[in-house]
């Protein structure tokens, strides 16, 4: 006589930080959002948070001024290295916009965007197009080079060069410098690499920055970091370890959120050939798929580190204070109260409202950045490989295991179809 195999319990809540949920989260995301929208939990690195799913929430909870970003003063079982990048307390970095509350946020972003200027993005756009055809040009060659199979990494390849070589040239880091300084970078978002070497990159960066920004207060250049260390308002400068600070949340978050945008938007279109075909077909489309893209699987999973000052109540449950608070963007992205079929990838979507890039006074400040370089990834990679297809089947590729960041270890593609030289 067969048994019928015991069916899981729909309402047991899912593993939460396991293998499957790390690959595939968004199921998890669906039951929460329905069964326990604010959700407490043990998280991987021991911490108890609440997190947050449903679309109203999440966007409440990112512009609740009650919620601080300053753990030191409102976590009382806080210790450095806990929460936040690793490595950034030990090498004095710490004090970014991430990590801040107004009036010292507000002073900080006021200052950073006189410097990060629309206009200064907008004039690098011909430049990240050569940086990007540059780097594709690589990406074939490597590809055929004898004995291979045909193959690229276009995580190491592409998606992680190019947001790290347009940041450091912004910056003005000399080039004779900027190949160790891609190690560096690569190092911050190599989750699994040696033990400690996220801490150890994250502190060699902050001495290089430190030595950099000394000698633009020197020599002044035509670049970011002379734009920071100049940036003034009503008589307030950034100081060097300031501005030392703000350089780096500017590389980390510029090129990490960028590398995981490209990275997993295009798994998600080469997984989703029509859609795909329909880019193709009309290229009009672009910046609306960059949205879609943005929000289908986007390069943030978790926002931030957020922590009560006060007792709040979120989606009818009360949060006490002093505890953690994690918005979800991911599962916010897929509620199905603000995006009709929210687990399907439609490029013509309209554009608007996805929570992405953030929400709030703590919306990405690099965010026209990030889609500009999105954008142009996506636009160089469809045109000059139109039929490149994945190397590897899809649910044999890794993805990091990271609390905050989305994205792939590597994405192996063949680059079939033509290639065409820089436009």
């Amino acid at each position: 006589m067969n048994v019928p195999a015991p069916q899981p319990d729909p309402t047991a809540p899912p593993a939460l930080f396991d293998r499957a949920f790390i690959d595939d989260p968004y199921p998890a995301y669906a039951w929460l959002r329905e069964h326990a929208p604010v959700h407490k939990t043990r998280l991987p690195n021991g911490v108890e948070a609440y997190l947050v799913t449903r679309y109203d929430e999440v966007k409440a909870v990112l512009a609740d001024p009650r919620l601080s970003k300053n753990a030191a003063q409102s976590f009382p079982g806080w210790k450095p290295g806990r929460t936040g990048i690793p490595g950034e307390h030990r090498s004095g970095i710490a004090a970014h916009l991430l990590n801040l509350d107004p009036p010292d946020h507000t002073r900080l972003r006021r200052l950073v965007a006189k410097a990060f200027t629309p206009r200064r993005i907008a004039d690098f756009e011909p430049r990240i197009r050569q940086i990007a055809d540059k780097l594709l040009d690589e990406c074939a060659a490597r590809a055929a080079e004898p004995g291979g199979d045909g193959g690229v990494d276009l995580i190491r390849g592409y998606a992680c060069p190019l947001p790290v070589a347009v940041i450091l040239e912004m910056l003005g880091v000399p080039e004779e410098d900027q190949s160790i300084f891609h190690e560096w970078a690569f190092g911050v978002v190599d989750r699994g690499g040696a033990r400690g070497g996220v801490g150890r990159s994250v502190k060699r960066i902050r001495g290089y920055l430190r030595e950099i920004i000394h000698k633009k207060r020197l020599a002044p250049g035509d670049d970011l970091l002379t734009a920071l260390v100049r940036a003034s308002d009503h008589g307030e400068h950034l100081s060097e370890d300031e501005a030392a600070a703000m350089a780096f949340i500017l590389l980390f978050a510029g090129f990490e959120t960028t590398i995981n945008l490209v990275g997993n938007g295009y798994f998600a279109l080469l997984t989703h050939p029509a859609e795909r075909d329909r880019l193709l077909a009309e290229p009009d489309l672009l910046p609306s798929a960059v949205e879609e893209l943005l929000r289908y699987d986007g390069p943030v999973e978790f926002a931030t580190w957020r922590f009560t000052t006060e007792p709040i109540t979120v989606g009818g449950t009360e949060i006490p204070a002093g505890e953690p608070v994690l918005a979800v963007l991911a599962a916010a992205d897929r509620d199905p109260a603000r995006f009709p079929a929210p687990d399907t990838l439609d490029l013509g979507r309209p554009a608007t409202g996805h929570v992405a890039l953030g929400h709030g006074i703590h919306f990405c400040i690099g965010a026209p950045l990030a889609r500009l370089e999105g954008r142009i990834a996506f636009e160089r990679l469809l045109a000059r490989y139109p039929g490149a297809t994945l190397a590897r089947p899809a649910e044999t590729l890794r993805w990091h295991s990271g609390l905050i960041m989305r994205g792939l270890y590597e994405l192996p593609v063949r680059l079939q179809g033509p290639s065409t030289p820089s436009d």
